[in-house]
Formats: structure tokens, C-alpha cells, sequence
């Protein structure tokens, strides 16, 4: 009887262990379900946004496009998402940053060149930033590296909706001493001019990671990531340059340098982003801020310790370099990683920086403040729609205007007449063919349309006509 006892005893306790386990695996399962339904709720309804932007590359400047600069970071993130074909800026860092964060043409409030001078609030107090709109939506937001829309502490990001700023404020940069060309300091941490050791590719890159690392997924964040790279001064340290003495012009090659170390500081700041759970649930967008430029010929930039550089960037088969409105300075590598959402592949749609804000903000489920005239690509991406947008886009030199195929490029001069050009870019995306007198309909129709565009802008932009 004894026996009996205590094997009863000992069968209600596996039977009691038993149901303990099978309650226990439900639970973990249903638990598990839920978090991966949480997780997919979290990603619809509130995706965290990465934004990447190099400083002066050039179509030609990565070799997922063909260029003999190795950029394998980027060249993964190209061949897991969505290269963005015909991806349209402005000519100038300024004016594409404003654009960005506005979700309008710079030129309505009188941006079309880069800011110079310790001039006061850029972007007027009645519009609303991009960051201004996500933190109605409980975001976390920062700017790590170039500012560049407004030069003084007063004039930073925290005074258009940035919770955490670190980088500089002006367009370029020493990238060790952290000083603009003319001497005057520009390195800041939340409004605050400091002085910090190291290479400014290295320096922005750890902030970011340092910053991500604080991100305990209680509340969805914006990044914008802007790197000096590969803008002049070229200060690569030997090891970024040793990669590319194959490379016979050194000029090139040290643009080769600061790309890849551009690529490397990107792939570090991805890595991490995957160590701490954070990619699935973060949409990135890399992008140039415009095309590159040609060479560098200082003669009082930074006491003359730098350059020239004869040979910078390439924009190759486009033509033209930063600064004009030709497919060189304007149409710049873009890709888009969207974690699975849609497939990867390249989009050849015709998008502007002007559509990121609405685009971002569609995902984020925050409404789009009326001053906003870019359009949300999300049904481009994510279901394979054809949109044909109407982009207008006006530089310190020129201004133009596509709506596919055709392109007008208008460049206006004080003393002589106004100069018109017409391109095919589907057929000519050299601009090699300029067909204006075999096509007078058009050409008229596309004028019409740049004067209408033209109107709009502000009566008082930042530069005169050349």
C-alpha cells in the first residue's frame, strides 16, 4: 500500500507537471504571437526612419553603379532594397536639406544656393519641419553631422524640432580642427560650440551609435544622419587611402578614400542598428544631398593647407557637376530599405526629396501640413504603381523643369537673353541632344509650366542671377 501511495503521489505530480507545461507552452505561444503581431502593428503603424544623406557623391562615385570606388556596405543595402533611379534634388547642399525637411521647393522661401554668413533663422517660423510634425506622433528626433540652414547656435536644428543635435552647422568643414574655411568654429553638441578630437566621419558615426544605443523601443525615432563625405577638404588617414593606389590621379584618389570611409562608418551604424533589434523596424533612405563636384581650387579656404583637387567626384553617363541644373548635379544615387515591405528591386518613378516628408509622415499616420507639395511614394514601393510627378527644381544658376520624358532647362543672365534647352532624358540621359526646335509644342507647354512654378517662388532668394 505504501508503494501505491507513493506511486499515485508521484503520477499526480507528472500530471500536474505535465498540465504546468502545456499551460506554460500555450502561453509562451500566445505570447509569442502576440509580440510578433505587436511588432508588425509597430511597424505599420510606426516605423522608425533612418535618413542617410553623403555630402557631394556622385552618381558615379559608388560601385553599385559601376564606379571603381569599393563601397560594399552600401552596395548591400542596394541589392536588399529599393534603388531609387530617378531620385531628383536640388544643384546645392542648402537647398536640398531645406527641401527635405519642408516637403516643398527651397526656392518658395528663397533658398537656391548654400547658406553663407551667420545669418539668422533660414527656415520661416509658420512651416512645419519635418521633425516638428513627427514628434506630434511621439518620436524621438535628431541630426547627426551638417546642418547647414542657419549658421549660428540660435539658427540650429533644436530651433526647428530636433531633440538632439551634434555635428556642424556650416556647409563644410576641416574634418579634424571642425572649423569652416574661413577659421570660424562650426563643431556643436545641443547647441553648444565644443572642441573634439578625431575625423569627423568617425566622430558623427559614434554619436549616432552612442544615440541608437538609448533607444529602448518605448518611442519610435527620426535619424537624419548627414556626413561631411566625400566633401573638400579631402583628409583621409592613409589606411582609406592605401586602398586606391591603383587609382593614378590623387586627387581621385583621395575622393576614393573618403568614400570608403564614408561606407564604412554607414555599415557600422547599420550593424548596430541589427545587434539592437532596431532594423526590422526602420525604414532607411540613403541619399546624396546633390551630384558631385568636379575639383576644388581654393586660394584663401583654410590658410591655403589644402588642395587643389583637380579630379573630385563622377557623375557618369550624367552630365554635368554640382551646382547646374544639368542630371549630374540634380539626379543623385538613392536607395530605399523598407525591411521586406516591398521587394527589392529599381524604381524608375520620377521622385523628388520633396516627396520624403509626406512619405514619412503617410507611415507614421500624421497628417501633412498644408505647406507640403511633395507627393508620398508609398504606393510606388509598396504596390508597384506608375506615378509620373511634375518636378520643379530651381538652383542659383538655373532652373528646370521634367515631367517625363522631357526636360527644360532655363538659364537666365543680367546682361544677355534667357537661354532655353530641351532634353528627352528616357532617350538622352546624357542631355547630349538638345531637341527644343524639333519639338515647339512641347517646348511651350514645358515653359508654361516652369514660368507657372517660377511664380510661386519667394520675391527674394539668396543669390543674384550669374
Amino acid at each position: 500500500m505504501i508503494y501505491q501511495r507513493k506511486d499515485l503521489q508521484l503520477s499526480v505530480l507528472l500530471l500536474s507537471s505535465l498540465i504546468i507545461t502545456c499551460f506554460s507552452c500555450k502561453n509562451e505561444k500566445k505570447t509569442s504571437e502576440v509580440n510578433q503581431e505587436a511588432s508588425k502593428a509597430s511597424f505599420t503603424e510606426k516605423p522608425n526612419f533612418l535618413i542617410i544623406i553623403a555630402d557631394d557623391a556622385g552618381w558615379n562615385d559608388m560601385s553599385f553603379h559601376g564606379s571603381e570606388i569599393q563601397t560594399p556596405h552600401l552596395d548591400q543595402l542596394a541589392q536588399n532594397g529599393i534603388q531609387l533611379e530617378r531620385f531628383y534634388v536640388n544643384p546645392t547642399c542648402s537647398p536640398s536639406r531645406a527641401s527635405l525637411l519642408t516637403g516643398m521647393p527651397a526656392s518658395r522661401i528663397g533658398i537656391v544656393a548654400p547658406i553663407s554668413g551667420r545669418s539668422e533663422k533660414t527656415l520661416p517660423d509658420t512651416i512645419v519641419t519635418l521633425p516638428q510634425a513627427l514628434k506630434k506622433a511621439n518620436y524621438q528626433t535628431a541630426l547627426m553631422g551638417k546642418w547647414h540652414l542657419g549658421l549660428s547656435t540660435e539658427s540650429g536644428p533644436e530651433a526647428y524640432g530636433f531633440d538632439y543635435s551634434y555635428g556642424f552647422l556650416h556647409g563644410q568643414i576641416d574634418q579634424y580642427s571642425h572649423h569652416y574655411k574661413n577659421g570660424d568654429p562650426s563643431w556643436h553638441r545641443q547647441g553648444k560650440l565644443i572642441e573634439e578630437e578625431g575625423h569627423a566621419t568617425d566622430l558623427i558615426t559614434q554619436e549616432a551609435i552612442k544615440w541608437l544605443e538609448k533607444q529602448k523601443g518605448t518611442h519610435p525615432f527620426f535619424l537624419q544622419l548627414a556626413y561631411s563625405a566625400p566633401h573638400v577638404p579631402l583628409q583621409e588617414p592613409e589606411k582609406w587611402k592605401e586602398k586606391y593606389n591603383f587609382i593614378k590621379n590623387k586627387s581621385r584618389r583621395d575622393y576614393a578614400a573618403a568614400m570608403a570611409h564614408l561606407d564604412d562608418a554607414i555599415g557600422q551604424v547599420l550593424n548596430r542598428l541589427d545587434s539592437l533589434g532596431l532594423r526590422k523596424n526602420t525604414i532607411v533612405l540613403f541619399m546624396s544631398d546633390n551630384g558631385a563636384q568636379e575639383n576644388w581650387n581654393p586660394t584663401t579656404q583654410y590658410e591655403g593647407k589644402y588642395g587643389p583637387n583637380d579630379q573630385l567626384g563622377s557623375n557618369q553617363p550624367l552630365r554635368d557637376y554640382k551646382t547646374s541644373n544639368y542630371e549630374g548635379a540634380i539626379r543623385v544615387p538613392a536607395i530605399l530599405s523598407w525591411n521586406g515591405i516591398a521587394e527589392a528591386e529599381k524604381d524608375k518613378n520620377y521622385l523628388s526629396v520633396i516627396d520624403v516628408m509626406p512619405t514619412f509622415l503617410e507611415l507614421a499616420k500624421v497628417q501633412v501640413p498644408e505647406q507640403v507639395e511633395g507627393n508620398s511614394f508609398t504606393s510606388v514601393v509598396k504596390e508597384k504603381s506608375s506615378e509620373h510627378h511634375e518636378i520643379y527644381v530651381r538652383g542659383h544658376k538655373q532652373e528646370s523643369f521634367i515631367q517625363k520624358p522631357w526636360k527644360l532647362v532655363r538659364t537666365r543672365h543680367l546682361n544677355s537673353a534667357t537661354e532655353f534647352e530641351l532634353y528627352n532624358i528616357e532617350q538622352d540621359p546624357s542631355e547630349e541632344k538638345e531637341v527644343i526646335d524639333k519639338y515647339p509644342v512641347i517646348a511651350k507647354k514645358m515653359k508654361q509650366a516652369l514660368e507657372e512654378q517660377f511664380s510661386k517662388d519667394a520675391n527674394e532668394v539668396n543669390v543674384p542671377l550669374q
